[in-house]
Formats: C-alpha cells, sequence, structure tokens
C-alpha cells in the first residue's frame, strides 16, 4: 500500500515538473523571439494559455500601442545617434538613416532589425516606381518612409512605434535615398564598420556611416571589386561632388578638394580616384553618403511623397 501510494506521487510530481518544464521551454522561447522582458512574456503567455502564437501577437499589439504613446511623450527628444542601412538587390539600391538616443540602443537587437526592415521597405518601394533610361534616384524623407507599406499591411511608422515600445527611448525615421538603373548602369554600396565576415548581398548591411555608387563598367573581367573600394574612398574621404576633367583643374584649394576625381585613393594615396578609374575602364555615374547624425537640409526637389 504504501508503494502504491509511493508510486501514485511520484506519478504525480513528475507530471507536474513536466507541466512546469514545458511552460518554461515556451516562457524562453518566447522572450527569444520577441526581446521583451521575463514579466510581459509570462503575463502574455497565461493570459493566452501558453499558446506562443497568441502571445506574440498580444505582445506586439501592447508594445505598438505603447511605442505610439512613448513616441508621442518622446518626440522631442534629440536622436543623434542611430545607424545607417543599405540594401542592393539588382538594379536597385536604398540607403536610410535611422536614429535614436543613445548608442546603447543603436547596439540594440531590435533597433538594428528595424534599420534592415526600412532598409529593405524602401528597395520594394523602389520597384514599383516607374524608372526611366538614365538613372532614377529618389529621395525620401521623415514622412514619406513612414507612409511605406510592408508585407503585413502595417507601414514603416507602425513598425517604428513598434520598436519604440521594445527599446524604450525615442527612435525616428530621418532620410533615405533610393537608385534604380538600367542595365547599362550597376550599383555596389558599403557601410562601415563593415560587417565581419560574408554577409549574403540580400540581406541589409548597417553601420554609422554608408554609401551607394552608381557606376559603369567596361571591363568584362572586372569583379566590381574597384567599384567597392571606391565607395569605401566615398565614405573615407567626404567628397562633395564627382568632378570634370574638362571644367575642373587638379585641387589646388581646398574647396577643389572635394572633387572625387582629384582626391588621392585611399587605398593607395600614389594614384588619384581619376587615374583608378581610368586604369580600371570604371566610370562614376553618381554616388551619395550618409553619416549617422550629420545635419542636412532636405531638398525639396528631390523629395518625393509616397502614395
Amino acid at each position: 500500500m504504501l508503494f502504491s501510494r509511493l508510486t501514485r506521487f511520484v506519478g504525480h510530481g513528475t507530471g507536474i515538473r513536466l507541466y512546469a518544464t514545458a511552460e518554461k521551454s515556451a516562457l524562453a522561447a518566447l522572450r527569444k523571439k520577441t526581446g521583451y522582458t521575463f514579466a510581459n512574456c509570462k503575463k502574455a503567455l497565461e493570459m493566452h494559455n501558453n499558446d506562443l502564437a497568441k502571445a506574440e501577437q498580444w505582445l506586439k499589439e501592447q508594445a505598438q500601442a505603447l511605442g505610439w504613446s512613448k513616441a508621442t511623450k518622446l518626440e522631442g527628444r534629440n536622436t543623434s545617434q542611430g545607424l545607417v542601412g543599405i540594401l542592393v538587390r539588382n538594379n536597385i539600391g536604398a540607403m536610410v538613416e535611422v536614429n535614436c538616443e543613445t548608442d546603447f540602443v543603436a547596439r540594440n537587437q531590435s533597433f538594428q532589425k528595424f534599420v534592415q526592415t526600412a532598409s529593405a521597405a524602401c528597395v520594394r518601394y523602389m520597384d514599383q516606381v516607374e524608372g526611366d533610361t538614365n538613372l532614377t534616384k529618389v529621395g525620401l524623407n521623415s514622412e514619406a518612409l513612414k507612409q511605406i507599406k510592408l508585407d503585413d499591411g502595417k507601414s514603416l511608422g507602425d513598425h517604428l512605434a513598434l520598436m519604440i515600445g521594445t527599446v524604450g527611448e525615442n527612435a525616428s525615421l530621418n532620410r533615405a535615398i533610393c537608385y534604380k538603373v538600367p542595365e547599362s548602369i550597376n550599383l555596389t554600396a558599403y557601410v562601415h564598420p563593415s560587417p565581419s565576415g560574408d554577409v549574403p548581398s540580400d540581406i541589409p548591411q548597417y553601420g554609422k556611416y554608408g554609401s551607394i555608387l552608381a557606376f559603369k563598367n567596361t571591363n568584362p573581367d572586372s569583379n566590381g571589386e574597384v567599384a567597392k573600394k571606391i565607395c569605401q574612398h566615398v565614405v573615407g574621404m567626404k567628397p562633395a561632388r564627382i568632378g570634370d576633367k574638362i571644367r575642373d583643374e587638379p585641387a589646388k584649394d581646398k574647396d577643389d578638394e572635394t572633387c572625387l576625381i582629384y582626391q588621392e585613393y585611399l587605398a593607395d594615396p600614389s594614384y588619384t580616384v581619376a587615374e583608378v578609374l581610368e586604369a580600371n575602364h570604371v566610370e562614376v555615374v553618381d554616388f551619395q553618403r550618409f553619416e549617422c547624425g550629420e545635419k542636412v537640409k532636405t531638398e525639396d526637389e528631390n523629395v518625393r511623397a509616397v502614395n
């Protein structure tokens, strides 16, 4: 009889332990997937009988509602930190700047994921823009960026609120520049600091600085490495314009040194950029450089509203 009672007790206790283990596993999975706090994840699971999908959806809805509230309260707070995100996909490229209050949040996984989401959203938006026979370049300001719709039917502004609710400090979509080019023109991009290891080309990259380069390459044996290095040069040397061999003379004063083609090549200062381009049969068509937190004046004629 004693053995029978003991068996029933142990069996019952094992059931409790199994249930507790399953509950703990669901909690760990939800925390890892969403990044929300232990208390919030536990509450979500308790409210939805340990249904992970329903708990996750509830957390996102709560975070978004809280995010809009926080965004309103924190709207005036300075957002000078953040990241520049870049994605080049075939003949379309986009570079976006997303800002936050502190460098600590810029290193947050939720913030970085949002920067990637914004970069990919800009590429999808540009895919719907009718291009012409030449390079098409579209600038998007903060309000235009917020209006871009994602596959889930929500806007980038909605996802921004969701991210604010997660990280707990002010954040903003600052600006974006988007390119669409014909077959005769190529695109390449660079972010600094560059990611460690190989990153798939269809994954948005992010850093404190970024550049996109549109170029023509008449060398069939080229793999685009020179253009990539020119992109790095643009980040490091901050040229203001490409320059023209006919109109511009080699740099004689500080202002002239802002011409890309007459700058000393960053990878080998014994050459100018013009010499490197000519030797490798590369022609720069256009470039754009973003530095996170820099003060820029938006040119209204370069900004299109999003429908």
